[in-house]
């Protein structure tokens, strides 16, 4: 082989070893290959593994089908009940359909932000701030389907959303403080009317008891002279029945009356007087 026909092997060679590796691709398990042949798209996507095409005939667009995770900017919100504030979320979604990921949008994942941000103000623009505080796994899951029924001509699935955080004023955080602690000290009050009047309802049974059994008195003033003793004090109770007093002072009450009655005069002594 002379030398003028060395440079057209090597060149020769040169482009075919170019060729080879422009035809032969190598996808990973999380991606799919998008073949365009002559500017028309192939009905399947290919992969994963090898993927052969005829280069510069075919061209192929990887798309990955992993998960993305994407953190939604704060946007300025004004709820339903007019209170300005600021929300951000995470957006999950994946690719399930690469061909329409590629062929019915320009840019899949940017017109998932876009529609993202846009289904969240508009979500939490119709709802108040309790129910967005309160509600918020409802809340996700209504922008979730919104957001995935307007992804899904574009073969994009989004798996899930989360309202990350929200900000509120520090007007509207000293309100809501106000109105939680107003609640609290009305649980707390009720809560305490109740044991009232459950003890007062407990103590009406068992003086109805007591009056009932006399001798259950008794009981318990040797019950208390036990528990007092248990103590080893030096005080002594010793318990009077509130009748015998009762009985006492009526009888004193009697004996003073009588003595405290003048002696009427005969009419003998106040003719002679």
């Amino acid at each position: 082989m002379n030398s003028n026909t060395v440079v057209p092997v090597v060149i020769l060679g040169f482009v075919f070893l170019i060729w080879i590796v422009k035809s032969i691709n190598i996808l990973p398990e999380y991606e799919r290959g998008v073949v365009f042949r002559l500017g028309r798209v192939r009905k399947n996507a290919r992969g994963p593994g090898i993927v052969a095409i005829i280069w510069p005939i075919d061209r192929i667009v990887r798309v990955s089908l992993r998960v993305v995770t994407w953190v939604i900017p704060p946007q300025d919100v004004i709820t339903k009940d007019n209170v300005s504030l600021k929300v951000n979320a995470v957006v999950y979604f994946k690719v399930v359909a690469a061909v329409q990921a590629i062929i019915e949008v320009e840019n899949f994942r940017f017109a998932v932000e876009q529609a993202a941000q846009t289904g969240l103000r508009s979500v939490l623009g119709e709802v108040e701030l309790d129910d967005l505080l309160s509600q918020r796994e409802t809340l996700n899951t209504k922008l979730q389907s919104i957001l995935d029924e307007h992804t899904e001509p574009w073969g994009v699935k989004v798996t899930r959303v989360n309202v990350k955080q929200v900000d509120l004023p520090q007007e509207m955080q000293r309100a809501i403080a106000a109105q939680a602690e107003a609640e609290r000290e009305r649980r707390a009050k009720i809560i305490a009317a109740a044991g009232e009047f459950q003890a007062s309802t407990k103590l009406a049974e068992a003086a109805a008891i007591l009056g009932r059994e006399p001798g259950a008195i008794t009981l318990r003033y040797l019950r208390t002279l036990v528990e007092i003793g248990v103590e080893k004090n030096t005080t002594i109770v010793f318990p009077l029945p509130l009748d015998l007093l009762g009985g006492l002072i009526t009888k004193a009450g009697i004996v003073d009356s009588r003595q405290a009655q003048p002696i009427p005069s005969s009419p003998e002594t106040q003719s002679g007087s």
